[in-house]
C-alpha cells in the first residue's frame, strides 16, 4: 500500500496535478489534511488539472489531522529541503526506496503546504525525511512536481512499468523485394547516365550490401521504387524534349 498525504494544501490545481501524477504511476490513495478549501476535491481547477484522474479525486479523503492521515501506515516519509534538529534521518529517495521496496511496510509519502512546507512537529512524526537532489543553487520544486518525482522513483523501486510500443513493429522487406528494387534502381541510374551499363564497376553490389545492412522495410522499398520511377520518368521526358528540339 502507498498513500500520498498533502498537508494544508492551498492551491486546487496542485491537488488535481497530484492526482494525475499519482495515477500515471499507478497509485490511487490520496489523503488531504486540512486543505484550505473544504470542497477542493470538486473545484473546477482541481478537476481540470487532474486531467483524467477524476477517479483518484473521487476516492480521496479529507481528514483534520496528520495522525488520521497516517492511520494504518507503518512507515512515513516527510519531504523537506532541509533537515530538522533531532529529526528523522535525511535520505535520498532512491536509496531509501530500494530498502523499502524489499519490505512489507505500508508507506506514506507526506508533503507540506506550498508556502510553509512541513512543520517540525509533522516531520518528527515521520521515519525519514526525503530530499530530492536538485541543483545546489536552486532547489525549489512545485508541490505537484515533487509528487511526480517521488511517485516515479517509488514506482521504479517497485519494479516499474514496461515500455509499451506506440507503433507497430516494422515489416521487413524480403530478399526478392530488395533484389527487385535493385534492378529497378539500376534501370533508373542508367537512364540518367549515372551508371554506365558497360562499365558498372561495384556500384550495384555496394548498394546491395548497403540495403542489406539497412534491413529495409516494405515501406522503404516502396519509397525507393518511387525514386527509381522518378528517375526513369525524368530521363524519358528529357529524351522526348531533346528529340523535339532536334526536329525543330
Amino acid at each position: 500500500m502507498t498513500r500520498f498525504v498533502l498537508i494544508q494544501t492551498s492551491h486546487p490545481g496542485n491537488v488535481g496535478s497530484t492526482a494525475r501524477a499519482m495515477k500515471v504511476m499507478g497509485f490511487s490513495e490520496l489523503v488531504l489534511v486540512a486543505p484550505r478549501f473544504a470542497d477542493v476535491l470538486c473545484q473546477e481547477e482541481t478537476v481540470a488539472m487532474a486531467s483524467g484522474a477524476a477517479d483518484i479525486l473521487a476516492r480521496a479523503r479529507i481528514v483534520a489531522t496528520l495522525d488520521e492521515a497516517l492511520d494504518g501506515c507503518t512507515f512515513a516519509c516527510a519531504t523537506a529541503m532541509t533537515p530538522r534538529d533531532f529529526g528523522p534521518p535525511l535520505r535520498a529517495p532512491r536509496d531509501l526506496f530500494a530498502e523499502l521496496a524489499a519490505s512489507d511496510h505500508k508507506l506514506a509519502l507526506v508533503f507540506g503546504s506550498e508556502r510553509y512546507g512541513m512543520s517540525n512537529e509533522d516531520v518528527y512524526r515521520c521515519h525519514a525525511v526525503l530530499s530530492i537532489p536538485t541543483h545546489p543553487d536552486y532547489g525549489s520544486l512545485n508541490l505537484a512536481q515533487a509528487v511526480q518525482l517521488l511517485a516515479y522513483d517509488w514506482r521504479q523501486a517497485l519494479g516499474g512499468f514496461a515500455v509499451q510500443a506506440r507503433t507497430p513493429d516494422p515489416q521487413l522487406a524480403d530478399m526478392p523485394a530488395v533484389q527487385g528494387l535493385l534492378t529497378h534502381l539500376q534501370q533508373g541510374l542508367e537512364a540518367i547516365d549515372y551508371l554506365d551499363p558497360k562499365l558498372p564497376g561495384k556500384l550495384m553490389p555496394r548498394l546491395n550490401q548497403l540495403f542489406n545492412r539497412a534491413q529495409l522495410t516494405k515501406e522503404e522499398v516502396h519509397i525507393w521504387r518511387g525514386v527509381a520511377r522518378a528517375m526513369l520518368k525524368t530521363a524519358a521526358a528529357a529524351g522526348a524534349k531533346t528529340g523535339s528540339n532536334s526536329e525543330d
